[in-house]
């Protein structure tokens, strides 16, 4: 069953809608002993995909970020952890795919899941209410934390585990200089008030970069000015905002000077701006931000460029991406977790 908080979202005057909380049931589906799937056709589990550490991570960082989790979600948090572990090498890095005969068919590297796998460690190490779960995640942070990839989306994600971390052990060394690249590797924004943006090009996640930038400026002594990460999330929320309602960079991405497409628009995209928008009402005290995570909770109930849910309420399961004719109607793992991430931002308003 599904809670709800009892609290209509209208970001743009509209009709009203209930929010709905967060649901675990099909993350659950997704999920065994193992780890968490990466596909689902509908709603049903592809095995013969087998299971990747970026999504696996997120699952850490929804599960930890319970309160109160009840048993289920607690055992999810622990098979989760399990799974990370076992990724990572003895020099921080990390494995990406398992298949389902629980092979890795790959070499532990750098890439973006190793980001979100430091990003889900450092969530568990600061938020999660077992304390054997904390311990050893941030025993396996403290090992990631010592490397650097090359990336910049990698060391944003990768920066907001640091972030987490410091929340609760301000003097975590290797934390803090994790926080302090990961803001250097974004950039600061440009002078331009057309594209302000650091690259060149919109990808994917494109908030989780303006975060970073905003959590570093509160966290670290020296490091970037508040007012840049605020000018990159302000300028991402006023392009991605179409008649009231969100309309978010789509999968193919937005090159600076280039025509913008609406779609096949990624639920990722949505549960990314949520976060940043939620860090900054923490950072700022300005509740003007609360705007932008009723903007992405209302995208998934329907308040979007095709005003249809992007949700199975039946399954829990969030929809894979929404096209010109409607949502692709597959749950799974990254869309689902999406969904859970944004709803979990609903309960402020609670």
């Amino acid at each position: 069953m599904t809670a709800t908080t009892g609290r209509p979202t209208t970001p743009d005057g509209g009709r009203r809608r209930t929010v709905p909380g967060p649901s675990f049931a099909h993350l659950t589906r997704l999920s065994d002993d193992t780890g968490l799937f990466e596909h689902a056709r509908h709603a049903i589990v592809r095995r013969e995909h087998g299971y990747c550490t970026d999504d696996v991570a997120r699952g850490l960082v929804v599960t930890s970020r319970e309160p109160d989790p009840p048993a289920e979600v607690l055992r999810l948090a622990e098979r989760y952890l399990g799974f990370l572990t076992h990724a990572q090498d003895a020099a921080g890095a990390f494995h990406n795919r398992l298949g389902h005969d629980r092979r890795w068919t790959d070499q532990p590297g750098l890439g973006d899941w190793w980001g979100r796998a430091l990003w889900g460690l450092g969530t568990a190490a600061a938020r999660s209410p077992a304390a054997w779960i904390r311990e050893e995640a941030l025993v396996a942070f403290t090992r990631g934390a010592a490397r650097r990839s090359p990336a910049p989306h990698a060391m944003a994600f990768a920066g907001l585990g640091a972030a987490e971390v410091l929340r609760r052990h301000p003097a975590h060394a290797a934390a803090a200089a994790l926080l302090t690249d990961a803001a250097t590797a974004v950039g600061a924004p440009g002078a331009d008030p057309r594209w302000p943006w650091p690259q060149p090009r919109l990808t994917y996640a494109n908030a989780a970069l303006a975060e970073v930038v905003i959590a570093a400026s509160q966290l670290r002594h020296g490091g970037p000015p508040l007012d840049e990460g605020l000018r990159m999330l302000a300028w991402l929320r006023d392009v991605q905002l179409l008649d009231g309602h969100l309309s978010v960079v789509p999968a193919g991405g937005w090159r600076r000077g280039a025509a913008r497409l609406r779609h096949d628009q990624q639920p990722i995209e949505v549960a990314a701006f949520a976060d940043a928008c939620a860090t900054a009402v923490t950072v700022t005290g300005d509740l003007g931000w609360e705007a932008g995570v009723r903007h992405a909770v209302d995208w998934f109930l329907g308040g979007n460029d095709v005003g249809t849910a992007m949700w199975d309420p039946a399954t829990g399961g969030g929809y894979d991406g929404l096209t010109p004719h409607g949502p692709n109607l597959n749950q799974g793992a990254e869309s689902t977790l999406a969904l859970i991430s944004t709803l979990q931002h609903a309960r402020r308003w609670s």
